[in-house]
């Protein structure tokens, strides 16, 4: 491998790594935390690579982690090695997985939900408003919709609520921290939660998913744990950085939030340039070449890592034309790729895009003066190379 090019860990500009990695090349040598591997940086290839079943999701091909090259204290580990679920299979075993999780995730269950998320983002509105005239929006109401809802739907308690953000928060950092304890803290939590709804089952989707069965058997405990803590943290994660990123891009960009306030854009559109422009995920890990791999002018070899970088993806002008840096929500942005493409694409996709369709329309509605509260450029990152978050987003209403 050549020098590899170093990911800032921190996420400091997300927008210039993803433009720098995009320069270097379709698939580029990269370090992240003292950990090397492949980034994918434009949509041609990394359509091509999401579907190739040569990359696969189990760490048995990671051949550093194997030999023991990947510190069990590195912050991203339980990103990259998680437990056995739908994000860490292929094949039919993975279709076995994903199929009982799919089935609560089709559109026309979403839709269902609407009513739900509608009730919800009423009441945060209520009480953003009664908390301003200035208010961290991502704590008041990015956070706590998506929250309310995947809570609701899989029967886990609001006390909780706060609990499950400080684990994912760290979970998702690239700080060194205690990840150890984090994972372990996260694995007791779902497995509690698995305890409570074997012993006593209700009208949730934890309780569905442990009594559904499907070609190749029920879950177990430990694959319905892993299954859980995959779908609290995609539930919420992604909604929380998707709404707060468009608020942002909007608050910016007021021509843009002037079409989609005359109704001349309509919201749904707004979030997939938002999608595109911004991606709630900045750098998807990691998929593992099962053989030798040649893909955009490079060869990447058997055992080593590959990450999906959507942050460099998304403004890929091959694809998206000569303007890709611009946020035009005119543009015909749907054929991005920030949830995924192929067998692993984001099951939970259409409930995001809804909970975001329902939240800006209401927020903007109910704040036409909202604007930010600090200049732009001082609205610091979460430090994270995974997801693409703020630590807050202060607004005035």
């Amino acid at each position: 491998m050549t020098v590899p090019f170093v990911m800032d860990p921190l996420a400091r500009d997300n927008a210039a790594e993803g433009a720098a990695l995009r320069a270097a090349g379709a698939v580029v040598p990269v370090e992240l935390l003292g950990v090397r591997g492949w980034a994918v940086t434009r949509h041609a290839e990394a359509r091509e690579l999401l579907t190739d079943a040569r990359l696969v999701k189990s760490a048995q091909h990671w051949a550093a982690f194997q030999r023991g090259e990947v510190p069990k204290d590195w912050p991203l580990i339980g990103l990259a090695v998680p437990g056995p679920s739908m994000v860490t299979t292929d094949g039919p075993e993975h279709r076995r997985l994903r199929a009982i999780v799919a089935q609560a995730f089709t559109p026309r269950r979403v839709e269902l939900m609407r009513p739900k998320i509608e009730e919800v983002t009423a009441g945060l509105l209520d009480a953003v408003a009664a908390a301003g005239p200035v208010v961290d929006l991502k704590s008041a109401f990015a956070f706590p919709l998506p929250m309310s809802v995947i809570g609701w739907l899989l029967g886990v308690p609001e006390h909780d609520h706060a609990y499950i953000r400080e684990l994912y928060e760290r979970f998702f950092s690239s700080v060194r921290h205690d990840v150890q304890a984090t994972i372990a803290a996260l694995n007791a939590f779902v497995a509690d939660l698995v305890a409570t709804r074997r012993a006593t089952p209700g009208d949730d989707l934890t309780s569905a998913l442990l009594a559904a069965d499907v070609e190749g058997g029920a879950l177990t405990d430990t694959e319905a744990a892993a299954t859980l803590r995959v779908i609290i943290a995609a539930g919420h994660e992604t909604t929380v950085n998707l709404i707060t990123n468009a608020v942002r891009a909007l608050l910016t960009h007021p021509d843009q939030l002037a079409l989609a306030r005359s109704g001349a854009v309509e919201w749904s559109v707004v979030v997939e340039e938002s999608l595109r422009w911004t991606p709630p995920t900045s750098n998807f890990l990691f998929r593992f070449a099962t053989e030798e791999i040649k893909v955009g002018g490079v060869v990447i070899p058997e055992g080593d890592a590959v990450l999906i970088s959507y942050n460099a993806i998304g403004r890929d002008p091959v694809q998206h034309g000569i303007t890709a840096e611009v946020f035009d929500i005119t543009r015909d942005a749907r054929r991005h790729l920030s949830f995924g493409h192929g067998p692993h694409v984001c099951p939970g996709s259409p409930l995001a895009r809804l909970e975001a369709s329902v939240a800006l329309p209401a927020l903007f509605e109910r704040f036409p003066d909202l604007a930010l509260a600090v200049p732009d450029e001082e609205l610091r990152a979460n430090p994270s190379a995974v997801v693409n978050s703020l630590k807050e987003l202060p607004v005035r209403l």
